[in-house]
């Protein structure tokens, strides 16, 4: 991993190839590089560091209309110039890009070397092209002999200077997407490198190769089955990728939530009967009458989300729900239970672990619905039905617009089960009430701004966080330490506030703020007395909460207030000022906001 660009058509490819990889730089990587058939034959540029680094060092000699890119993300050997994409074969025609992860390419990379295949890197990639050089003759059939022995994930693209007038791709479990042009065509893996220049896309499944040309792409199967797909018109913009006025895409996607809760609201509010209307779930009354159970699945934020939504459901409909990592559930022998419902929750709806429970799921039976993002992403197609978010791109690593949004779509499904069950239509009606308001008080959070950005400043030189939170409130703090440890780069750890006593005091000090996630709600008075453990032990606190008590000033060191709510959605309002916290704690500590180390925005290997 991390990101695949490719052109093919009349115009220099260059331009296009490192417009495109600009666009990715937010999934995160470590280096760089393209190769373009040239009239003189192939030729590769590639170094480790950023995009621009290595365009600013390209040859004047390197023009074509065909050519391959890449962004890296080190899996298979450090970030080094040798290490970077695209790989070369021993002819030095053949050049591939390549995410995911070849498991088998040790053993591959001894029987090529052992006929005198010489390598260069330490990648698992390399492999790859040197297979493609050993099956020879036309580029679809030796790619699809090499990826018949490989085992594990890839999304490629490969080309050959001796056949110039193509790109071959593939996947198997990382995204490639090919988007089609007038006389010119481009490929991805992500179609936020291909907005600029069409609308038009077309996704391919897993074990599905193309042959993409100028004019035409012609899709199959693995074993050279042809395959059937209809483009798909994209639904945003490259405006919509576009940082703006605003010094991160981070910051900016903070500011975009009140509009992108709308989007996730818009035509699901259901006055009439005082529900939910979710057209997208393919599931009756009766088959969700029918639940007994409800497991939800996502990794990290995601994860976090998922906290957050089974305490809803539970809540609101008095159905067992709970929320488990899918990379690990996918490791475990599952008991899939036909009475169950699972959801996924995923942004990009790439996410490898979470893919992978879906298929699980699946496989013993069992029904999914996807929390989903990207429309058209894997995760979403795989899914038997689903719930999409609006949340727009997300650009930075870091999850913001799409975690509340997440939460509001889980709102939006605990109504709709509610409903069907015993939840009142005066019920239905108080939480149809506080959706609406949502995006107002969200705005209303974000005219404070300032006030968070005070407060990031006194604390963001300490080594460590804590933060708490009981019940509804525990998967908020989860979420805010997350972002400290991410974008700041700060130690935080989340606890459920009724254990802080049982262990996490021990490190409660002077130097050590705690984070009390605070809400107005029945646990408030028990939520006071885990914030005095703290203040006896002299730690700094910070409380999320809201206005109303006129001891908290006297309790704790600084106050951030959120407008009051319905308590089932106090945490999408609490959420957004730890989402300041961080950013302006990071911007204090002068970190690479958007682009975390060590971060990828979308985690398609395992």
């Amino acid at each position: 991993m991390c990101g695949i660009v490719g052109y093919v058509g009349r115009q220099d490819a260059l331009p296009i190839l490192f417009a495109g990889l600009h666009r990715l730089e937010y999934r995160g990587y470590d280096s760089a590089g393209v190769a373009v058939i040239t009239r003189s034959g192939l030729k590769v540029h590639k170094a480790a560091g950023k995009v621009r680094q290595v365009e600013a060092t390209l040859p004047r000699r390197l023009k074509g209309t065909v050519g391959i890119a890449h962004t890296r993300w080190a899996t298979h050997g450090e970030p080094t110039d040798v290490n970077a994409h695209p790989h070369v074969d021993c002819s030095g025609h053949v050049a591939v890009v390549h995410n995911g992860i070849i498991e088998n390419a040790a053993a591959l990379r001894s029987e090529l070397e052992a006929k005198g295949h010489v390598f260069h890197s330490e990648t698992d990639t390399e492999v790859l092209a040197h297979l493609i050089e050993a099956f020879g003759g036309e580029l679809d059939h030796a790619v699809r002999q090499a990826l018949m022995v490989i085992e594990g994930t890839y999304g490629i693209a490969a080309l050959d200077a001796r056949q110039p007038e193509r790109i071959v791709v593939a996947r198997n479990g990382s995204p490639v997407v090919i988007g089609i042009g007038e006389r010119e065509m481009f490929v991805a893996s992500d179609v936020a490198a291909l907005v600029r220049y069409t609308e038009q896309v077309v996704y391919l499944d897993d074990r599905e190769v193309a042959v993409v040309e100028a004019g035409n792409y012609r899709t199959s199967t693995l074993d050279d089955r042809p395959t059937s797909k209809s483009p798909l018109t994209v639904q945003w913009g490259h405006e919509a990728y576009d940082r703006g006025a605003h010094e991160h895409f981070m910051l900016k996607e903070i500011l975009e939530q009140p509009d992108a809760c709308e989007r996730t609201l818009k035509g699901r509010l259901d006055l009439q009967f005082n529900t939910a209307h979710l057209g997208g779930l393919n599931l009756t009354a009766r088959d969700l009458l029918d639940i007994k159970r409800v497991k939800i699945l996502g990794c990290g934020s995601a994860y976090y989300s998922g906290i957050g939504g089974a305490h809803l459901i539970e809540t609101l409909t008095r159905i067992p729900a709970e929320a488990e990592p899918a990379s690990e559930f996918r490791y475990r022998n599952p008991v899939i239970e036909k009475d169950s419902l699972y959801i996924v929750v995923s942004q990009s709806g790439e996410t490898a672990d979470t893919l992978a429970a879906v298929h699980e799921v699946r496989r013993k039976g069992g029904r999914v619905l996807g929390v989903v993002n990207a429309v058209g992403s894997s995760i979403a197609r795989a899914c038997d039905g689903g719930i999409y978010i609006h949340a727009g791109p997300e650009v930075s690593v870091a999850s913001t617009k799409t975690f509340t949004c997440t939460l509001v779509a889980f709102a939006l499904l605990a109504l709709h089960l509610g409903r069907i069950r015993d939840l009142s239509p005066a019920a239905g009606r108080r939480l149809i009430d506080a959706l609406q308001k949502l995006p107002a008080q969200m705005r209303e959070v974000l005219r404070n701004a300032d006030q968070v950005r005070t407060v990031a400043r006194k604390y963001a030189s300490r080594a460590n966080a804590f933060f708490i939170g009981r019940a509804a409130s525990y998967p908020v703090a989860l979420e805010g330490a997350q972002k400290l440890k991410e974008i700041a780069y700060v130690h935080a750890e989340a606890y459920p506030a009724s254990e802080l006593k049982h262990g996490p005091l021990a490190l409660i000090s002077p130097e050590t703020p705690t984070v009390v996630v605070l809400p107005r709600d029945h646990l408030y008075e028990k939520s006071l007395s885990s914030l005095e453990e703290v203040r006896a032990r002299k730690g700094p606190i910070i409380a999320v909460t809201h206005t109303g008590d006129e001891r908290l000033p006297g309790k704790a060191d600084d106050i951030l207030l959120v407008p009051p709510t319905e308590d089932e959605l106090n945490p999408v309002l609490l959420t957004v000022p730890l989402q300041l916290l961080a950013y302006y704690a990071a911007l204090e500590l002068g970190r690479d906001i958007d682009q975390p180390r060590n971060l990828a925005k979308s985690v398609t290997v395992e």
